[in-house]
């Protein structure tokens, strides 16, 4: 018997009307939970659930990125994840065409999203401060897998853009983790033509905010740095709040250079620079 999501590679119906008529949609993240424009969808069918991501609707006029801009970054995530397979990344299992774009049907991977509004961020009970408050140990385990993430990405030419805490999810229970939402990951070296990019400022470059900079992997590398200054500190570069060793404090530091030319040039320098000071 066809399976309606693994099996097929087509619909004639739209993206919304078709799953609820294949199984058990049992959540939707739309403009009401992020403002990109796209919609993702949590089906149960068949006895397994997915995560089904597409490109939203295309009358919609609120979001920034055009629908036909945001159809072109779904298919820039096939192509990144067909070309990598780290662990981390949940599985690609089909690509399903319909008259509004492509449905990208995922591996449902349990855990909670790690990013929590401002508003909310500094609630002991928000997922950030819970994920924040982990043993360190547990932390370091989830910064190794995101630089070795980014490190297989940097040698098969991608560049982050978009990096934040909204890509990660994490299970409490199992402390299992997993990176989604890499649509805006692009070919490396590239300019800046946007000036303020797409990300959050906790995690961003300074020529991320420069029309005409120079995005390549020194950008990455203090990206990477960001991410344990904000998770393993108080999100300052303070010696005093951050809990990990001297030997990984140095390297945090040098990547969160702002003169790019004082950073790690490259995402291996870094990844074998934390590697060594996680072994000291």
């Amino acid at each position: 018997m066809e399976h309606p999501l693994l099996d097929i590679d087509r619909i004639d119906q739209e993206p919304d009307l078709y799953l609820h008529n294949v199984g058990d949609v049992f959540a939707v993240f739309d403009e009401e939970i992020q403002d990109s424009g796209n919609i993702s969808y949590g089906i149960q069918t068949e006895g397994e659930r997915y995560f089904v991501k597409t490109a939203g609707y295309p009358d919609n006029p609120d979001p920034y990125l055009s629908h036909a801009e945001r159809v072109s970054m779904l298919r820039n995530a096939v192509h990144l994840r067909q070309g990598c397979g780290y662990h981390t990344l949940p599985t690609l299992h089909q690509v399903v065409e319909s008259p509004t774009g492509p449905l990208l049907v995922y591996e449902w991977v349990n855990g909670e999203l790690v990013r929590t509004d401002a508003a909310t961020r500094e609630q002991p009970q928000s997922t950030f401060q819970r994920f924040r408050g982990l043993p360190s140990k547990e932390i370091l385990d989830v910064l190794d897998q995101v630089y070795e993430l980014h490190y297989q990405l940097a040698r098969k030419g991608w560049i982050a853009v978009d990096f934040y805490d909204g890509c990660m999810i994490y299970d409490f229970n199992q402390q299992e983790f997993h990176v989604i939402d890499l649509d805006l990951y692009r070919d490396a070296p590239f300019v800046n033509e946007m000036g303020r990019m797409f990300g959050s400022t906790r995690f961003m470059a300074p020529e991320e905010f420069e029309l005409g900079a120079r995005i390549d992997e020194r950008t990455n590398v203090f990206t990477m740095g960001r991410t344990a200054a904000v998770f393993l500190s108080d999100g300052t570069l303070d010696r005093e709040p951050f809990r990990g060793s001297d030997a990984q404090y140095e390297v945090i530091r040098r990547a969160c250079r702002d003169d790019r030319s004082e950073r790690f040039d490259l995402m291996g320098e870094f990844y074998r620079a934390w590697g060594q000071a996680r072994r000291e």
